[in-house]
């Protein structure tokens, strides 16, 4: 097979080309969105006869880590930590492929930070990263690195540690493509919005960038409410923020942690609700 198929590499063993052929066209729906056909036709192939999909594990550990990454994207995340860390569990043990582990960690990473258990977040990206400097001589890790250093970002931001989230965002968009690019300029946007550089914040935002994928639904317009709230633009960023839920209500699951967030957001900026004060100058670059 092709070595730059990334999960479907020489490096996985035990995968029939008929078999591989399947499992790629789950990879290409869940890069275009369809989360919830991903997770139904991946569940479908776990489910079948060993007789019919072959005794080799390695097909069903793939098709588990895409039905759960279907999950974790799309925001159905009720019982997925121990589903994650069971596969995480297994692959050791049985000694599955590094990838396929390493998108495991990504996924639970993601989860985490929906539960808003920032630090143990950033220390399963940071074990991410270790993890991925292993495998450098895997030019397909490169994408597992940077979705690692997004959850890294994230985490960062949900310990209110702006700063270091500003330099993981703005150090690495320039490696970033397309949806990757969306998420570090989000981030970039949001570490700026905690820092109180609001106009700063306001200015990347009208940078040109690539569309967000499904996943990062509602995550764009957030991030300019919030520095239109903070420069006291309440009617635009009133305006923006609905725009936020209602992208996050028309695309993510109803259990998705953003679609709270962005109710907060909006009954924050209604209620007129001050803005947080800037911090000095000195503080801000640290």
């Amino acid at each position: 097979m092709e070595r730059n198929t990334g999960l479907f590499g020489p490096a996985v063993r035990g995968i029939r080309p008929a078999q591989a052929a399947a499992l790629r066209r789950l990879l290409e729906q869940l890069a275009a969105g369809e989360y919830e056909e991903v997770g139904a036709r991946a569940q479908a192939l776990v489910d079948r006869p060993r007789r019919i999909w072959d005794r080799s594990p390695e097909p069903v550990w793939l098709a588990r880590t895409f039905a759960l990454a279907a999950a974790t994207l799309h925001g159905r995340r009720t019982h997925l930590l121990p589903e994650l860390d069971a596969l995480e569990a297994e692959l050791r043990q049985k000694g599955g492929d590094r990838t396929v582990m390493l998108v495991v960690r990504v996924n639970r990473a993601v989860v985490l930070l929906g539960e808003e258990h920032y630090a143990e977040a950033e220390s399963e990206a940071a074990g991410i990263l270790r993890a991925v400097t292993r495998l450098a001589h895997l030019t397909h890790v490169a994408e597992i690195e940077l979705s690692a250093l997004a959850c890294l970002a994230e985490a960062l931001c949900g310990q209110g540690r702006f700063g270091e989230a500003e330099a993981v965002a703005r150090g690495n968009l320039p490696r970033a493509a397309g949806n990757r690019a969306a998420s570090f300029r989000c981030l970039l946007v949001h570490s700026l919005n905690g820092q109180g550089r609001y106009e700063e914040a306001l200015t990347e935002s009208r940078r040109p960038t690539p569309a967000a994928s499904r996943a990062g639904s509602g995550q764009w317009a957030m991030a300019v409410a919030a520095a239109l709230h903070g420069l006291g633009r309440r009617d635009e960023a009133e305006t923006t923020a609905r725009r936020a839920l209602e992208e996050c209500e028309q695309f993510l699951h109803p259990a998705h942690p953003r679609i709270r967030a962005a109710r907060a957001l909006l009954t924050r900026i209604t209620a007129e609700d001050p803005p947080p004060p800037a911090p000095d100058a000195d503080a801000g670059a640290s």
